[in-house]
């Protein structure tokens, strides 16, 4: 599985499914969303995890697992128990690691065993992991570990298109690896411990047109084992959660369950094919608009008239409908238009290897 399918996906409701196993991690990166450190002591249970991959099927599973933390590989069983269960049924999983046994020069054999049960590796690296992990130990783990035969990339944070630092690191990643790794590059949010530096978005949202939220689309299991409809780290870190972005637990549902939640929601069929400052405009055009697009979802459920609202448009077939209407679309605008909008939008097209890239720009 390369890193293009894997974005491509992300639009489909419940076509893959984020799993965070820990909130410990023994970097200390000063922009880390989700704070981690190794006294962080949240992780879901790890019975639960296997009960709950353990009930996809053949004709009901996500087509992909994404395991994400903290740091994933401090649970290298766990992740290879999870990864070989998963399969069974069919989906396929990816991984996110922040690189930090790298540093040993080698990869250990534990981790080894653990990166050689997924289909796909992503690697992160920024400014502030070199600082903890250096590039060339990450060079040189993610080529052994592509030697043996896992498809890799590397998942990028900088400030900006305008960043130094990720016009540095593209180019050096691409001389390393002679432009086969693609790459996908995010932006620093204000989340975590970035929050005291980075500074909010202040975007202004046009209501007048549907901007879909592709980010509702897949289940996320969050630290405490709530499953949300959204990966927001607000929404993923506060209790309670809106209802609205709700869908479960693992301690007591199972991914059919989960998934039959997300894909009848009204509200979420609409926060999906609208987006959630079109949907607040349209059936709450007096209530003051929150200061950014997330927040405006995470305020809806508030809102009765516009639960009235979703639920009088988007339930049944027609509701059905609309969701994969607003899903197809975006597929067919590809990953890389999904990348420009969610990601850094100068560096979408990283999201290909080098030839591609060029092929894209004749």
């Amino acid at each position: 599985m390369e890193l293009a399918e894997l974005i491509g996906l992300r639009p489909v409701p419940a076509a893959g499914l984020l799993l965070t196993l820990t909130r410990r991690c023994p970097l200390s990166c000063a922009h880390c969303s989700t704070a981690s450190t190794m006294e962080s002591r949240e992780e879901p249970d790890a019975g639960q995890l296997r009960r709950f991959v353990g009930s996809f099927t053949a004709e009901d599973r996500p087509d992909v697992m994404m395991l994400t933390g903290g740091e994933p590989l401090l649970l290298p069983d766990l992740v290879s128990r999870l990864a070989g269960s998963a399969r069974v049924s069919g989906t396929r999983t990816a991984l996110l690691s922040g690189m930090f046994f790298a540093r040993a020069g080698t990869v250990p054999e534990r981790v080894m065993r653990a990166v050689a049960a997924v289909d796909h590796f992503s690697a992160s690296l920024d400014a502030h992991h070199e600082r903890e992990v250096p590039r060339p130990a990450v060079f040189r783990a993610l080529r052994a570990i592509r030697e043996a035969g896992i498809p890799v990339s590397f998942h990028l944070t900088g400030t900006g298109p305008a960043d130094p630092y990720l016009a540095d690191v593209t180019h050096a990643i691409d001389r390393e690896f002679d432009g086969t790794v693609p790459v996908l590059v995010n932006e620093v949010r204000a989340f975590g411990r970035a929050a005291s530096w980075a500074g909010r978005a202040r975007t202004a949202v046009d209501t007048d047109r549907a901007l879909p939220c592709a980010m509702a689309a897949w289940p996320v299991v969050a630290f405490d084992g709530t499953v949300l409809a959204c990966c927001n780290q607000d929404v993923v870190d506060r209790r309670p959660a809106p209802p609205h972005l709700r869908l479960g637990h693992i301690g007591a549902d199972d991914w059919t369950t989960v998934r039959r939640r997300s894909l009848d929601s009204p509200m979420l069929r609409m926060i999906r094919t609208v987006g959630p400052s079109h949907l607040r405009a349209r059936y709450a055009p007096a209530a003051a608009p929150a200061r950014s697009y997330c927040e405006d979802c995470r305020l809806l459920a508030t809102l009765p008239e516009v639960t009235s609202g979703a639920e009088a448009v988007a339930s049944g077939a027609v509701g059905a409908l609309l969701d994969l209407t607003a899903a197809r679309r975006q597929l067919a605008e590809g990953p890389v238009a999904l990348a420009a909008r969610h990601g850094c939008a100068a560096y979408a097209p990283w999201l290909l290897p080098r030839q591609a890239r060029q092929r894209a720009h004749r």
